[in-house]
Parts: C-alpha cells; sequence; structure tokens
C-alpha cells in the first residue's frame, strides 16, 4: 500500500498567505478547496483562505490558464455584495483509475472533483493474471483516449489492488485471491500507457475517497471497512492522517480474528472477519449467477421482500452481521473512530437487516467506545475505490499545481 498521501492532513484549514513568495502555497490551497466542493464563488474563496480579493483574483486565473479550474455563471445563491462567479474543478484534468480483482478489471477516467467521466468493468471468468490486467487496461484506455475532447489530458494512473502494495510502489508483493506475488504491475502499467502509475491497497484508496469527498469529510478520526471479491480491507484516518504503520501495511482490518477455530484465511490463520463474512456465502445464499453479481444487492434485497427462500438467507445475513460486529468492536476499541464506513458488500448486511447491525454491538449493555461511533454506507458499486485512485494521482498536483504540471511525465 503505498500513497502519496502518507501524512496529508484530511481535516483541511485552507488558510493560504499575502506574501509573493508563497505563490505556490496559495495555489495549491485555491485549488485544493475547488476540488473537494462542487462549487465554490470567488467571494467564498476569499472568506475561507484569508486572502484578499485581488489575489484570489489572480490564483483563480493563473489555476484557469493551467487548465485546472472554470468559471462558471454568477453565483445565484449570494444575496449581498459584488456578484462573485463560480470557480469549478476542471473536466479536462483527468486520471486514469484502475482497480483489478478476481472477476472484472474496472477502468476509469476521473476528473478534478472526484468525477466519474468514463468507467469501464471487463468482466473476466477467472482471476487475471498481471499481465492480462495491463493488456485489458491498455485496449480500454486506448479507446477512452481516443474518444477524449481536444485539450484534455490524463496526468496519471490510480492503481487500487486488493492486496498488499509496496511501500514507494515497486510492486504488488501479494494479492492473494488474485494468486499474484511480487508481480511489477504498476511499473508494467507505467511502460504500456507511457503514464507515471501511483499504487494502494484498493481499501485504502477508499478511505481516501470517504476523506475527501464522502461521509469522512472533515472527519478526523474515520475507519473505512470495504467487501469486495476479494475479501474485506480497511484504511483508518487517525487524527486527520491516514495510518500508515511503521512499514505501511496498517489497515488489514479483515484480517481481525472473530471466529475461535473457524475458517482457514488465506494469511494463514483462521477465523478471520474476511475468511468469516464473505461475499459468496451471500451469492450462494441466493443462488445467484456468476454473471449477475454486480447487481448483487438489488437480487438480495428483491428476494428479502418477494419472500423466496427469505428465512436462509436471513439466517445467513444474521451470522455475518454478528461476526461483523465482532470485528468492528475490536477495531473500534484499538482506533476509536467518530465514523464507521462500510462499503462494497458489507453495506447489504445493513441495508437487509436494519438495526441488526447496531443491535450487535449495543445489544450487550455494555458501555464502550462503539457507543458514539456513526455507522455510514457507501456509494453503491466501486465509485469510491475508482476515486480514491485518482486521488492518489491528484495529490501532487494538488499540493504545487504549476510545479507538476511542468514535470516530465516519466519523473
Amino acid at each position: 500500500m503505498t500513497s502519496p498521501t502518507q501524512g496529508k492532513n484530511t481535516a483541511r484549514t485552507y488558510l493560504g498567505s499575502n506574501r509573493d513568495s508563497n505563490r505556490q502555497h496559495n495555489l495549491s490551497t485555491v485549488l485544493q478547496l475547488v476540488h473537494s466542493t462542487a462549487g465554490v464563488s470567488r467571494a467564498q474563496l476569499t472568506r475561507t483562505t484569508g486572502l484578499n480579493r485581488s489575489t484570489i483574483g489572480a490564483l483563480v486565473s493563473e489555476l484557469s490558464q493551467l487548465g485546472l479550474v472554470v468559471e462558471s455563471d454568477i453565483d445565484q445563491a449570494q444575496q449581498h455584495g459584488r456578484p462573485s462567479r463560480m470557480i469549478e474543478p476542471s473536466p479536462a484534468t483527468l486520471a486514469l483509475s484502475v482497480n483489478p480483482d478476481v472477476d472484472v478489471v474496472s477502468v476509469a477516467l476521473v476528473s478534478l472533483g472526484g468525477r466519474i467521466v468514463n468507467a469501464v468493468r471487463f468482466h473476466t471468468v477467472r482471476a487475471p493474471s498481471v499481465i492480462e490486467v495491463v493488456n485489458i487496461v491498455s485496449a480500454v484506455y486506448t479507446g477512452m483516449r481516443t474518444a477524449l475532447p481536444p485539450g484534455h489530458r490524463v496526468v496519471g494512473v490510480g492503481l487500487a489492488v486488493p492486496g498488499l502494495v509496496e511501500p514507494g510502489g515497486g510492486k504488488v508483493i501479494e494479492a492473494p485471491h488474485l494468486g499474484w506475488r511480487d508481480e511489477p504491475l504498476p511499473a508494467l502499467l507505467s511502460d504500456a500507457l507511457q503514464l507515471k502509475t501511483v499504487s494502494a491497497n484498493d481499501a485504502v484508496v477508499g478511505a481516501i475517497a470517504q476523506a475527501a469527498f464522502g461521509a469522512g469529510q472533515d472527519v478526523p478520526d474515520l475507519v473505512y471497512l470495504y467487501g469486495g471479491a476479494s475479501g474485506i480491507g480497511g484504511g483508518i484516518m487517525s487524527g486527520g492522517h491516514l495510518l500508515r504503520g511503521a512499514t505501511g501495511f496498517a489497515g488489514q482490518l479483515g484480517h481481525t480474528h472473530v471466529r475461535t477455530n473457524g475458517a482457514a484465511c488465506t494469511c494463514g490463520s483462521r477465523g478471520c472477519l474476511e475468511a468469516e463474512v464473505t461475499r459468496e456465502a451471500l451469492i450462494e445464499a441466493i443462488g445467484l449467477p456468476a454473471g449477475e453479481t454486480e447487481n448483487l444487492e438489488e437480487i438480495l434485497m428483491e428476494k428479502l421482500m418477494d419472500g423466496s427462500d427469505a428465512d436462509g438467507v436471513r439466517s445467513v445475513i444474521q451470522r455475518q452481521v454478528e461476526l461483523l460486529a465482532v470485528g468492528l468492536k475490536t477495531v473500534i476499541s484499538l482506533v476509536n473512530p467518530s465514523v464507521v464506513v462500510l462499503g462494497g458488500f458489507l453495506r447489504i448486511l445493513v441495508r437487509a437487516a436494519p438495526g441488526a447491525l447496531d443491535e450487535a454491538l449495543h445489544g450487550s449493555g455494555t458501555r464502550g467506545p462503539w457507543d458514539n461511533v456513526r455507522i455510514e454506507l457507501a456509494p453503491l458499486g466501486d465509485d469510491p475505490i475508482l476515486i480514491g485512485a485518482a486521488e492518489l494521482v491528484f495529490e501532487p498536483l494538488l499540493s504545487d499545481p504549476a510545479g507538476f504540471l511542468q514535470t516530465p511525465a516519466d519523473e
């Protein structure tokens, strides 16, 4: 798991400086504000940053010339003072996001502001090899690039991997569900696409997306737990920082122990959360064909509503909810977050059994740090993973807009 976001503080202050020597800092401050909002007026930028109106005007003009922001219609919400134009992230600056999994390779173009503008899910009949991922992404990207309007540019690749990624991004150390070990996928993608590739664990980039745009925005202490075809992973924001650990592998929440003498896990232990709470159990419970797993949540909810084998499905869900609660209690006790965001198939457990997770967390009557934790559901699908992967690419651009665009792509 590697990311240039190491040490990045998500509890933003957005204070600028009127000193000319701090132009880079001010450009970064303004661009980050525009990037994290659906649209912000010049007046709002002035109030938030503390910079004067003329400085904001000059910074917005420079960012516009760099192709990073666009000015749109007058801010209709402003009721007093001089009318102020709205500043929005430019749709012409894009990152390519890649998320391989055991049955699909997801590829998307994501613009500044965390907007997915083009996404392709390439289904596979088995776990793809590294070379197959490179070939799939290369073919998809060629089509996407050809269709881009003039003036649009892709500034890098964000790779989200369901496994361990070497600090520094050199290779995928291990993705057990894909059968990968010591694979140089980031370098292979860079060579094939001629774009710099930045990589991280898929659940970690999901946490980054939640901190930037989702339920964790401006929340300093957050746990994101994501369940996918390859198991369960997590990302932890503590004190506004992504928790990395000594060697960059913090957040392996799928290996939290939840059951004594439980199912064997790929890590070599037994009874890990990801071995006991699985997407496959839900798929089997409703007899879902392999080609329809993308619609798992919708079909499962329909089966519960129409009563077809609902008791058997509810039994599977209840067991998974109880084990998920065991894992969450451990994680919450360790890091004391204010928000837990559940993504992937984990959100299905909450929707399919309303109140069951809360009851499992609080039903014993024992007070603990979970009493004040808010449980949120990530959006349906893999959008948070793809948006978070793009954030890996955008982080150095947001830190130094002019400098990043002047740096040769191969550096």
